[in-house]
């Protein structure tokens, strides 16, 4: 499956917040046809499963971002739980080996569930002094490539990654992979605690399939414009 078969946006929303009260007063000055949502991991320790069913109700599809990683039986039976919630996106990390990414889809794929799953590569707010001090003896683009081709070769949907890895995701693994990016910022925006950032204009050129937008819109004044002025960016620069 390909954002290019449908007419899903291409901007996802992050939700961070501890509660469903806030959550749903940012989702509410938002719009389905102009975004999807994601839901991480404060949100849905905070809230549950029920919050999915809300969002839902608004009308917008989901990114489950639970970056599931343990053993092969708890990732698997953890995305299928997810599927059973309706999510549109789910990931998992691609640390937790082959044999787990393989059995994870063929099971998703056997049970005849349309969800997209990623992996998740190295995560934005890292960068190669980080990756060393884990233990990776590669750089952070070297790891990134070596994980995104594991995720390919699983026959995952696409990969999580920082929009910097992109265009050699695209041009060396496959340019059906789909590319999600984090870490995405305006150009006089703080990086906060995101290290590997990128603009919305310059994802699109790297063939960032789908950007993933947080602080930038929900903690503007505006949210609905901020939305739309990245949505312009992103999408001009294709």
């Amino acid at each position: 499956m390909s954002y290019k078969n449908d007419n899903i946006p291409r901007i996802i929303v992050a939700i961070d917040c501890d509660n469903e009260k806030n959550a749903l007063s940012i989702i509410n000055k938002l719009d389905p046809k102009l975004c999807n949502i994601k839901v991480g991991l404060e949100l849905y320790v905070s809230c549950g499963p029920i919050i999915i069913s809300k969002i839902h109700d608004l009308g917008f599809k989901i990114f489950l971002d639970l970056k599931f990683h343990d053993i092969k039986n708890t990732v698997v039976k953890s995305l299928l739980a997810a599927a059973k919630l309706g999510v549109w996106m789910v990931n998992l990390h691609s640390s937790c080996g082959s044999d787990t990414m393989k059995e994870a889809i063929s099971e998703i794929k056997k049970s005849n569930f349309n969800m997209l799953v990623l992996g998740v590569t190295i995560l934005t707010s890292l960068d190669d002094d980080e990756i060393k001090q884990i233990g990776f003896s590669k750089n952070v683009e070297d790891q990134v490539m070596l994980m995104a081709e594991n995720c390919e070769n699983a026959n995952l949907d696409g990969v999580v990654c920082s929009g910097n890895e992109v265009r050699n995701i695209k041009q060396k693994i496959s340019k059906n992979l789909i590319c999600v990016c984090p870490g995405i910022r305006l150009d006089n925006d703080s990086k906060d605690d995101q290290k590997r950032t990128m603009t919305p204009k310059m994802a699109a050129k790297y063939g960032a399939d789908y950007i993933v937008v947080g602080r930038p819109v929900t903690n503007s004044l505006d949210p609905i414009k901020s939305l739309k002025n990245i949505k312009d960016e992103f999408e001009k620069a294709l």
